[in-house]
């Protein structure tokens, strides 16, 4: 069985998110960078992944793909790095990680395409309403440090992932408490470690044409 950490991305998605998931990790990990288009299409990375979409992570001959799934998985796979709760105390962790995967991915995606539910479809749509989530996730986040209490977690990976990105780019309102969690986390040496490799492959990419 291979030990061996591999991160299948590309700097341009989601894939900072897993960069940065192993960054707190502190293990070695082999890039591969998968261009959009045809090798993203390719035979060989679907068989990675038959989504089509990066990242996907390979480590001990298992391949994990989905981010909230690869920082759970990798939380786990290095108990020294503290990246979980312990089992009794992971309420609030679960609920937080999952709650960023489903309602905060999916509000954000139906807002950005336009798509605004009416009152009964709101009780159909696991989000309920971009706005209900918005304010669900700022009072959570409004008082406390982390998703899951006082200490950093896996799940602050892929919770803070959105935050940060959703000030940054306009997904998610400029809310205080929104500002100051992002502020938090951008400031973890982890975090800009994964953020400069990725904003160096972007310049690369961007001065290749």
């Amino acid at each position: 069985m291979s030990d061996e950490l591999e991160l299948f991305t590309n700097p341009m998605s989601r894939g900072q998110i897993a960069r940065w998931m192993i960054e707190e990790t502190g293990l070695p990990y082999r890039e591969r960078l998968i261009a959009y288009g045809e090798e993203m299409r390719g035979d060989a990375y679907r068989a990675i992944n038959p989504m089509m979409k990066v990242p996907a992570i390979r480590h001990r001959n298992r391949v994990v793909t989905e981010c909230a799934a690869i920082c759970a998985y990798l939380a786990e796979a290095v108990p020294e790095a503290k990246l979980a709760p312990p089992p009794e105390e992971r309420a609030d962790y679960y609920r937080w990680l999952f709650f960023a995967a489903g309602p905060v991915e999916q509000a954000v995606t139906a807002r950005s395409m336009g798509v605004v539910p009416d009152e009964r479809q709101q009780a159909m749509a696991g989000f309920g309403s971009y706005e209900r989530m918005v304010d669900v996730l700022e009072t959570h986040l409004d008082g406390r440090d982390y998703v899951a209490g006082e200490v950093f977690t896996a799940a602050d990976v892929y919770a803070g992932a959105q935050v940060i990105w959703g000030i940054g780019f306009g997904t998610l309102p400029k809310r205080p408490a929104f500002e100051r969690y992002a502020e938090r986390l951008t400031a973890r040496d982890a975090y800009r470690r994964a953020k400069a490799r990725d904003d160096a492959l972007i310049a690369e990419m961007q001065e290749a044409g």
